[in-house]
């Protein structure tokens, strides 16, 4: 007789499965996705959304969701209960209809009256809920970094254009007017010829110490919350926001703002993806189990270009007099930009912009395209390679050595130990969805 592990794994490969024949039978009856790239080229008609991870992030994307008065919120999903509360109340705040709680993803996907889906959940869920929802038919709002190995985010690009789906990355610098005008000033070559970008973090964390193994939280869905991961005790210091700094979930500083600010330093220099990628750092100053580096250098090489990455989690001194930002080095100037504006130093003309508007200038770019079925701002292509640019210099720092990568090919070379970090192995009765 099975045990109750394998019974709850047979069920679950099962009701996966029987999703997974339902969507394939919509989309060749033509009918998958029907209400979101027809009826919602009429503005009169809301687009509906659903949000699979409501903490933190997730709660900031319902709520700006709420608020836009072409867009109704219809379900919010979490494997938290506890965080039903505060993210119904963001909702309510702004809009008067009441969204659906769910605990389980997939019944967001199978929902007909679900139009798009944000995903704001740890990285090691964002690509196969990616793949699904686009092969159930819907649009996707991904957060950054769209993929936890390079492998899935090839693959997101496939389910993305494979199913015709709007799939818009959280890089929401994309939409924000002063990094366009930024980019455009770069890319004019007013500030000359740019050979070098800088792109940096330095902010003063704090260490979250140890502490044992114990049961999940009441109510918490821990199985399904580790989904494709390795199945590990439940540790608070694994759960919720700590979960980025271990392999298993998250991409470390890389993949929380470093997707951000490569970005636009790729997106400057009107870059794809380096030949050459170092890096150099560990965990220095907080000794708390943790497996991502608190301090990296990496070095993205290009034929021409340079990009170099840095990020000290224990100092508040950033490059230039910022926290964190991207600067750009010209034979004729220097320019320099983050969130709150940019300004060019080193020039004979007073060139500077203040901020903008860029998570809602983001979602409301998301939200038109699902209506003319235009390609987003940081379309899915744009989230890989950025994501990609953060992978690379994880697998060089996990190496210990250079790295060199072929764009062609998306793989190491010949290089052997590194291509085995392209991909994963997943947990059944997960794996990545074939497309």
């Amino acid at each position: 007789m099975k045990n109750a592990e394998a019974l709850r794994r047979d069920l679950s490969r099962r009701q996966f499965l029987g999703r997974s024949a339902q969507n394939a039978a919509g989309v060749a009856a033509g009918m998958v996705g029907l209400s979101s790239t027809v009826a919602k080229a009429d503005k009169s008609t809301p687009v509906r959304v659903g949000i699979i991870g409501v903490r933190n992030q997730g709660r900031n994307l319902a709520s700006a969701f709420a608020k836009m008065s072409d867009v109704n919120v219809v379900s919010l999903c979490d494997v938290d209960p506890s965080l039903q509360s505060a993210a119904m109340k963001s909702v309510l705040d702004a809009q008067e209809t009441s969204p659906r709680w769910e605990s389980d993803f997939r019944n967001v996907l199978d929902d007909p009256q679900v139009d798009a889906v944000a995903i704001a959940t740890p990285d090691h869920w964002h690509a196969i809920m990616g793949i699904m929802a686009a092969q159930a038919g819907k649009d996707v709002y991904l957060e950054k970094p769209v993929s936890h190995t390079i492998e899935e985010g090839q693959q997101l690009i496939k389910a993305a254009r494979k199913n015709d789906r709007v799939m818009q990355t959280g890089l929401q610098q994309r939409s924000g007017s002063h990094f366009q005008s930024a980019v455009e000033l770069v890319q004019s070559g007013k500030i000359g010829e740019v050979r070098l970008a800088k792109a940096w973090v330095a902010q003063s964390r704090r260490a979250f110490g140890s502490c044992a193994d114990e049961a999940p939280p009441e109510g918490v869905n821990y199985d399904l919350w580790l989904g494709p991961s390795a199945e590990r005790p439940f540790n608070t210091h694994r759960f919720h926001h700590h979960w980025q700094w271990f392999n298993d979930y998250g991409t470390g500083e890389l993949g929380n703002w470093g997707v951000h600010l490569l970005d636009v330093a790729r997106w400057g220099l009107k870059l794809d993806l380096p030949e050459r990628v170092s890096a150099s750092g560990g965990n220095y100053v907080f000794k708390s189990g943790q497996e991502m580096p608190d301090t990296l250098a990496a070095t993205f090489h290009y034929p021409e270009h340079t990009i170099l990455w840095e990020h000290r989690l224990w100092s508040n001194h950033g490059l230039e007099g910022r926290g964190s930002g991207v600067s750009f080095h010209g034979e004729n100037g220097t320019l320099v930009v983050d969130r709150s504006g940019w300004k060019v130093y080193d020039s004979k003309e007073r060139l500077n912009s203040d901020t903008s508007d860029q998570l809602n200038s983001h979602l409301r770019n998301f939200v038109d395209c699902i209506r003319t079925r235009q390609r987003p701002n940081a379309d899915i292509e744009i989230g890989h390679l950025s994501t990609t640019l953060c992978h690379l210099g994880n697998v060089a720092w996990q190496l210990n050595r250079e790295v060199q990568f072929d764009d062609a090919s998306q793989t190491f070379h010949d290089d052997a130990e590194a291509n085995e970090l392209l991909s994963k192995t997943y947990r059944d009765p997960w794996q990545l969805p074939e497309v």
